[in-house]
């Protein structure tokens, strides 16, 4: 079990649900979109279709969807908008699935630490799982210690969303969309969230976040995909080298909680401005090292908040020149190195994961912000639409 991301893997019976051990069963279906063209082409690509993958406790079916396009191969499930697999070509022109993951869907119901999900309504933490709102006080699921993470014990990760496939020009690609009442996991509202995964023709994989309230809350969602351009299950990502575009990062207390200081990478291992190798620093004797077992740290982004996405950092595999890219509108970057993979989970292929054999890099607001008043506000009310988008490029040199 990944502690401590951390005492974040609720059992079957804490979500709620539990489900069968199908690793994708049979009952194909095709997605109703019309106009698919061939993978790639002009028309457009292929409509994405879909296969049972498993079964809730609940009776929810569960599937899995496929699509293709640009050379990038994604499947997704319908449960936590999971990106099970991510599929792109080496230097060579051979294809490895790039995202950590389980074969089945039990897994990812009683074991998983966030591997490929959506999440929301808050990515990252609260502190204590408190917050005050237009002078009412707010307590949210503890599922982290005496924190909140990454929206509470069963945050959008732990729900089915529905899914609608879609083929548009030459991009393809699924609308996912969930509907978190009034006073889940303890936030106010009712927040409408629909969330786009988009090919492109030259690959990209884009998503595009959207949420609405009907009554004053706080919203930060993101992607937790753990990466390892070498493949998923091939060992350390230490080897991978890592350009993050931001001068500072936020220090955390004992509890991984922002302390409110927006501190100076330069002269300490969070220095990311040049390309580096992640295992380079990633055992100096650095205290905020120490406290998160590795880098679990926000980085501030240099160009803050911009109506469009903007390149801030990017992830090369030397091995096997596997590239990442990654554009986004937010103001921070959460840089995770797999600190608490254990050697207790065992991955898509068999392999068992151990610490350090996947990343993460969530776009995002920062960590605890409705509880830092220097830090970007998280807060949406209604009549406004949260809108953010993040792109993810992929090459190999």
């Amino acid at each position: 079990m990944e502690l401590n991301r951390r005492t974040v893997i609720a059992g079957a019976a804490a979500a709620g649900i539990a489900a069968s051990t199908l690793g994708g069963t049979a009952e194909a279906s095709t997605g109703s979109t019309s106009g698919a063209g061939t993978s790639g082409g002009a028309s457009g690509g292929k409509a994405p279709s879909r296969k049972l993958f498993g079964t809730l406790a609940d009776g929810t079916k569960v599937y899995l969807w496929s699509l293709a396009n640009g050379g990038t191969k994604l499947k997704v499930l319908s449960y936590g908008g999971i990106v099970h697999s991510l599929e792109t070509p080496d230097r060579k022109g051979h294809y490895a699935n790039i995202s950590a993951g389980f074969y089945n869907l039990e897994d990812y119901v009683a074991k998983s630490p966030y591997f490929g999900a959506l999440i929301g309504r808050y990515g990252n933490r609260i502190g204590k799982g408190q917050f005050t709102l237009d002078g009412k006080k707010y307590q949210l699921s503890v599922n982290d210690g005496a924190n909140s993470l990454h929206g509470g014990a069963k945050g959008f990760d732990k729900h089915a969303w529905s899914v609608e496939p879609f083929v548009k020009g030459t991009d393809v690609g699924l609308r996912l969309s969930y509907t978190s009442a009034d006073g889940e996991m303890g936030y106010p509202g009712t927040l409408r969230t629909k969330v786009t995964y988009t090919l492109t023709k030259h690959g990209d994989w884009v998503i595009d976040y959207e949420a609405t309230t009907d009554k004053a809350t706080v919203v930060n969602l993101t992607s937790h995909v753990y990466w390892n351009l070498a493949g998923e299950g091939s060992g350390t990502i230490e080897n991978h080298e890592l350009t993050i575009a931001a001068g500072r990062y936020t220090p955390t207390d004992s509890g991984l909680i922002p302390t409110g200081e927006l501190a100076r990478v330069a002269g300490t291992p969070f220095d990311f401005r040049k390309p580096k190798p992640i295992g380079r620093d990633i055992r100096a004797g650095h205290d905020q090292l120490i406290l998160a077992k590795g880098f679990d740290h926000n980085w501030v982004l240099d160009k803050g908040i911009t109506a469009k996405p903007v390149h801030v950092a990017t992830l090369r595999d030397p091995k096997t020149g596997r590239t990442l890219k990654i554009a986004t509108d937010q103001p921070g970057l959460q840089f995770y190195s797999g600190n608490f993979l254990d050697g207790t989970l065992t991955g898509t292929d068999g392999h068992v994961y151990r610490q350090g054999d996947a990343l993460c890099l969530e776009t995002q607001h920062f960590p605890d912000s409705p509880n830092q008043p220097k830090f970007p506000s998280t807060t949406l009310r209604p009549g406004q639409t949260y809108r953010t988008r993040t792109v993810h490029s992929f090459s190999a040199r």
